[in-house]
C-alpha cells in the first residue's frame, strides 16, 4: 500500500456550541495543520500514486476557503458544532470530491488544532 500525504497550515476562529467548555465557548483562533492523505495499491504509469501537483492545488483551495475565517459563519457547518473531528470530515469530503486517480484506494484528513491534540476520518474512494 502506498500513502501520498501533504499539509499546509492555517489560522481560522471558531467557537463551540452545544455545551459548557468554559473559554472555547467564545471566539477563538487556532493555528491548524491539516494533513490529506491518499492511499492506493497501485503506482501510474509514471511511478506516482497520484500527481502531486493536482493535490498541493487542490489542498491549497480548500485551505483559502478557511483561513483567516470563523468557521461557525460557513456553510458547511451550518447547525453544527464546529469541532475537529467535524472540520475532518467535512474537509475529507470536499478533497475526494477534487482529488481523484483510478488508483486510489483511501484518503484521510487530519487536522491538528495545536501541537497535542488532531482528529482525523478516513473515507474508503472508488478511484
Amino acid at each position: 500500500m502506498y500513502t501520498l500525504a501533504v499539509q499546509r497550515d492555517f489560522i481560522a476562529q471558531h467557537f463551540l456550541i452545544g455545551g459548557d467548555w468554559g473559554a472555547e465557548n467564545n471566539l477563538h483562533s487556532h493555528h491548524y495543520m491539516l494533513e490529506l492523505q491518499l492511499e492506493g495499491d497501485a503506482l501510474d504509469q509514471h511511478g506516482y500514486l497520484v500527481d502531486i501537483v493536482h493535490v498541493e492545488q487542490a489542498l491549497e483551495a480548500l485551505v483559502a476557503a478557511y483561513r483567516d475565517k470563523t468557521l461557525n459563519d460557513l456553510p458547511p457547518f451550518a447547525g453544527l458544532n464546529p469541532s475537529i473531528e467535524h472540520f475532518t470530515r467535512i474537509a475529507a469530503e470536499q478533497l475526494a470530491a477534487t482529488v481523484s486517480a483510478s488508483n486510489l484506494t483511501a484518503l484521510t484528513v487530519r487536522i491538528w488544532e495545536n501541537q497535542i491534540a488532531w482528529a482525523a476520518y478516513r473515507m474508503a474512494l472508488r478511484g
